[in-house]
C-alpha cells in the first residue's frame, strides 16, 4: 500500500487547517469577488435593463482581460513600484495596487446606468477586470511560491473556496440586495444596482486586509536559472551601447523572454500538447457560462431564485466539489482527478440542455445546478494543482499568468458569439454544443497523462510503460 493509502482521510483534511492554506481562503475570496460583477451578475442586470442577448454575448469579451495578462505579467514579476514595493514586498504591493483598481472600477460601474450610459459603464468594467485580472497574476505567484508542490493541490482548493464563497456574494449577495430594493421586478430599476454593487466595492476590503497582515513569500531560484541569467547579463555587460538600454534589455530579457524560454526548455515539443490542453480544459463550462444567467431571466426564473439557487446553493456545491477535488488529488494524483473533471464538466452540459425543455421549473433548476457545479468544482481545484506544477519558482507570476491566459482565451473568445448563437439556434442546441466542446478535452488529458508518465520514467532511469 501507498503512504497515501495509509493515511487516514481525517489526516489528509488537516491540511486546510496549515497558515498558508487557510490564508487562501481569503485571498480567493477578494480574487473571485469581481469576476460576477463584471461578467455574469452584470449580465442578468443588462438583461434587465432591455439589452439583447447578442450584445450581451459581445459585452462579454470585456473578459478577455483576463485572457490577455501574460502581456503585463513581466511588469508584475519583476518592476518594482516606488514606495509600496519598500513597505510591503514585490507580491504584497502588486496586490494592493490591483485591489484599489478594482475598487474604482467597481464604484464607477456602481454610478452609472448601463439603459443610458452603456458606454461608460463598459469602461469601468474593463477597469475592474484590468484590475482583477492584475489581481490574479501577482496572487497566482503569491500562492504557488508560499507552500509546496505536495501542497498546492490543497492551497489551490482552499483558494477555490474563498473564490466561490466570494461568487455567492457577487451573485446571490448583489441580486438579493437589488431584490429587496426594487419596488417592481418587472422593469429596470437603476438605484438597487446602485446599492448593490457599492456594497462588492466595499467587500475589497477583505483582500486588502489580508494582504497587508501576511508576509512576504521568499523566492527560491534554481542554480541553472541563475547561471543562465547571470551569462545573458554578462554578454550584455560587454556590449557598447548607454547603461539605461543595457539596463532595458536585461530586464526584458530576465522579466519577458528568460519565462518562455525556460517552459520550453523543460518541455520541449511536449509543450504545444500542454498548452493544448492548457487552452481548451474549461472551453465548455466558459462558453456556457455567459448565457447561464440571460437563460434564467428567459426562463422565468426570479432574482431571488436565481440568487438562492445559482448564487448560494450551487456555489456551495462548487465548494464542495474542490475540497474533494483536493483531496483526490492527494490520494488518486492530479491527472485522474483532472480527467473526471473534464469528463463530468462536459456531461453536465447535456443537462442544461434537458433544463431549457422543462421552462420554468425550480426542482429541475436545483438538480441541474448541484451537478454542474460539483462537477466545475472538482475539476477547477485538480486544474489549478496541474498549472502550479508547471511552473517555475523563477517565473510563478509570469508563467501562471501565460498559463491562465491561455486557459481564458479561446474559451472566452467564443463565448462572445454565446448570445447569436441562442439567437438564431435556440438555448437547447447552445447547450449541446457546449458539452460536445468536452470531448476533445478529454483525449488531451489522456495524452498528457501519459506524457507525463513517460517524463517520470526517463528521468528515474527506468522504462516507461
Amino acid at each position: 500500500m501507498n503512504e497515501a493509502g495509509k493515511r487516514s482521510w481525517l489526516h489528509d483534511l488537516r491540511v486546510y487547517l496549515e497558515p498558508p492554506v487557510a490564508r487562501m481562503l481569503l485571498l480567493g475570496f477578494s480574487a473571485g469577488l469581481p469576476l460576477l460583477l463584471v461578467l455574469g451578475t452584470l449580465s442578468y442586470r443588462l438583461r434587465e435593463a432591455g439589452i439583447d442577448r447578442t450584445t450581451i454575448g459581445f459585452l462579454s469579451w470585456v473578459g478577455l482581460a483576463y485572457g490577455f495578462k501574460w502581456i503585463w505579467a513581466p511588469l508584475v514579476d519583476r518592476l518594482p513600484i516606488p514606495v509600496l514595493t519598500r513597505l510591503l514586498g514585490r507580491r504584497r504591493s502588486w496586490l494592493v495596487l490591483a485591489q484599489a483598481a478594482v475598487v474604482a472600477g467597481l464604484v464607477g460601474m456602481a454610478l452609472t446606468d448601463p439603459a443610458v450610459q452603456l458606454g461608460a459603464l463598459i469602461g469601468f468594467a474593463l477597469l475592474a477586470a484590468f484590475g482583477s485580472a492584475t489581481q490574479d497574476i501577482a496572487l497566482d505567484a503569491f500562492r504557488i511560491e508560499s507552500a509546496a508542490l505536495s501542497r498546492q493541490a490543497a492551497m489551490a482548493a482552499a483558494y477555490q473556496v474563498g473564490y466561490r464563497a466570494a461568487m455567492i456574494t457577487s451573485s446571490a449577495g448583489a441580486l438579493w440586495i437589488a431584490a429587496a430594493l426594487d419596488p417592481d421586478e418587472q422593469t429596470y430599476q437603476h438605484a438597487p444596482w446602485v446599492a448593490a454593487y457599492l456594497t462588492m466595492a466595499a467587500l475589497m476590503a477583505v483582500g486588502i486586509v489580508t494582504v497587508l497582515f501576511s508576509s512576504e513569500p521568499k523566492r527560491e531560484i534554481s542554480a541553472e536559472v541563475l547561471s543562465r541569467e547571470q551569462a545573458i547579463a554578462g554578454c550584455l555587460g560587454r556590449l557598447d551601447i548607454p547603461q539605461p538600454l543595457r539596463r532595458l534589455l536585461a530586464f526584458v530579457h530576465a522579466a519577458v523572454y528568460s519565462p518562455f524560454q525556460d517552459f520550453l526548455l523543460r518541455y520541449r515539443w511536449h509543450a504545444l500538447l500542454l498548452l493544448a490542453l492548457i487552452g481548451t480544459y474549461r472551453i465548455s463550462d466558459i462558453v456556457l457560462g455567459v448565457m447561464s444567467n440571460p437563460f434564467y431571466r428567459d426562463m422565468g426564473f426570479t432574482k431571488d431564485e436565481v440568487a438562492a439557487v445559482s448564487g448560494v446553493y450551487g456555489v456551495i456545491m462548487t465548494l464542495v466539489g474542490a475540497a474533494l477535488g483536493g483531496v483526490l488529488s492527494l490520494r488518486l494524483g492530479v491527472m485522474r482527478v483532472l480527467f473526471l473533471g473534464a469528463l463530468l464538466s462536459a456531461a453536465t452540459n447535456l443537462l442544461f440542455a434537458w433544463l431549457a425543455t422543462r421552462g420554468h421549473d425550480l426542482a429541475g433548476l436545483v438538480f441541474v445546478i448541484s451537478a454542474d457545479n460539483l462537477s466545475g468544482g472538482m475539476a477547477s481545484a485538480a486544474f489549478v494543482a496541474y498549472l502550479s506544477g508547471l511552473t517555475s519558482l523563477a517565473y510563478s507570476a509570469t508563467q501562471y499568468a501565460l498559463f491562465s491566459s491561455i486557459m481564458l482565451l479561446l474559451p472566452k473568445f467564443l463565448a462572445g458569439f454565446s448570445g447569436w448563437v441562442v439567437d438564431h439556434h435556440g438555448y437547447t442546441s447552445f447547450f449541446l454544443g457546449t458539452a460536445l466542446l468536452g470531448v476533445p478535452v478529454m483525449i488531451l488529458v489522456l495524452l498528457a497523462g501519459r506524457n507525463a508518465r513517460t517524463r517520470a520514467a526517463v528521468q528515474a532511469g527506468a522504462p516507461s510503460t
